[in-house]
């Protein structure tokens, strides 16, 4: 089948290239030139473990290219993935859905035949009844467009196992034509025994959106309980571990430590928060409202767990180990690693940051802070290493020779990284 992919960001430049993996011949389509530009060489403008391997195979294969042109879009496919950011808007937690609408309105402006286009971006309930109501306002009556939504789910980092081997499928579909285009296009996939809900779109719309804010809360309570723990010399790791036994529970998103960040949790639960809160649900508002205080909270104890262990910060030298949201990206956005970094550098610390693919993002953002080429760089004469980003290299580093290149060896780490127990055999304080 013949796909157009509007929006090459992370998700639609990641499942453009899976979308060829199992056997369409796709187009994306960005308004970004510099963008298309660099993915048609077969490299992507942000780090995703194997996404550069993919799009150079499909695009050798003739599977996949890219362009900036509407017009070649419509010419190319009827069916159409919108997967364009949907950010928070500026003076509110609501979704800004700019690009939603004006993407799918230069599309529309080409259109010449009957066409679907297939929502993949985070929306709140009600978005495809509006976009279909003003996209058929644009098109031809000969040209109509169905509108069906189906979010997505792939993580940071594991982007392509979340598109190839998905847990599922959620569809909202306006009618029996649409659900049969989408089965068709998940065909490889459903026939490996993935699953596929189909839905209505506004079913569909809030599926995304709850799954993250039941993630979120997931998180919220494992690192409220770290603070129980603290208070009473429990253990929350295996705290944790007796919890996650539980098949009503599981183990995943049962890690304490710095609480989620990135370019999802945080907006989706705020943006459902907000959606709730203009629906009347007010339990829902006052859930999800909590869920996002208590995982900001976690931030400032970890800062006070930081002035605590090392005593007043003006003149001390931190390590900073990880910039990133969260290992296997190099994706800032709501970095709480970096959150805190910024707030001890505010009460007089000095801060030197290291990532193992996110440093340079995290200058740009921060440039306030010192950087360094490697983890024992960053460390160099440090009274505190602080672990923010749970990457393997920092599991890996030999407690010792760490220990040559600090001041003081204290260790405070935010996110369950290392072996406290190794660390501590080689005359370290992990606080």
């Amino acid at each position: 089948m013949r796909l157009a992919v509007i929006g090459c960001g992370h998700l639609g430049a990641t499942q453009a290239a899976c979308l060829a993996e199992i056997g369409h011949e796709v187009l994306g389509v960005d308004i970004d030139a510099t963008r298309i530009s660099l993915l048609s060489t077969g490299r992507a403008w942000f780090h995703e473990p194997g996404l550069d391997d993919l799009l150079t195979r499909k695009i050798r294969a003739g599977r996949l290219r890219f362009t900036t042109s509407f017009q070649e879009a419509a010419s190319f496919a009827a069916v159409h993935m919108l997967s364009v950011s949907t950010p928070s808007l500026p003076d509110d937690d609501g979704y800004d859905l700019t690009h939603v609408f004006s993407a799918a309105a230069a599309l529309a402006g080409h259109v010449t035949r009957p066409s679907l286009l297939i929502g993949r971006s985070t929306v709140p309930p009600g978005t495809a009844a509006q976009l279909a109501n003003k996209l058929n306002k644009i098109t031809q009556p000969q040209a109509p467009v169905e509108v069906a939504w189906n979010p997505e789910f792939l993580r940071r980092g594991n982007a392509i196992h979340d598109a190839l081997k998905p847990d599922r499928i959620v569809a909202g579909v306006p009618s029996a034509r649409a659900e049969a285009t989408i089965r068709e296009i998940y065909r490889p996939l459903t026939r490996a025994g993935v699953p596929i809900v189909i839905t209505d779109p506004v079913t569909a719309e809030l599926a995304k959106g709850a799954a993250n804010a039941f993630l979120a809360a997931k998180l919220s309570l494992i690192n409220a309980m770290s603070d129980v723990c603290d208070a009473t010399g429990a253990d929350v790791t295996e705290l944790a571990s007796a919890v996650g036994l539980d098949g009503r529970i599981g183990s995943g998103y049962l890690t304490a430590g710095l609480g989620y960040g990135g370019g999802c949790l945080p907006k989706d639960v705020r943006g459902l928060a907000a959606f709730a809160r203009a629906a009347r649900a007010k339990s829902a508002a006052t859930l999800l409202t909590a869920v996002d205080e208590a995982n900001t909270h976690r931030r400032q104890e970890v800062v006070n767990r930081v002035v605590a262990a090392a005593g007043p910060l003006p003149g001390k030298r931190i390590a900073m180990w990880g910039a990133a949201f969260k290992a296997g990206t190099d994706d800032i956005r709501d970095s709480p690693g970096l959150d805190v970094a910024d707030r001890l550098s505010r009460l007089g610390a000095e801060i030197v940051v290291y990532d193992p693919v996110a440093t340079a993002n995290a200058i740009g953002a921060f440039p306030h802070l010192g950087f360094a080429d490697s983890a024992l760089a960053a460390a160099h004469e440090a009274h505190v290493v602080l672990i923010g980003t749970a990457w393997p290299e920092f599991a890996a580093i030999n407690p010792a020779a760490a220990a040559a290149a600090v001041h003081d060896r204290l260790l405070i780490d935010a996110c369950q990284a290392i072996r406290p127990r190794l660390w501590e055999a080689a005359g370290w304080t992990v606080a």
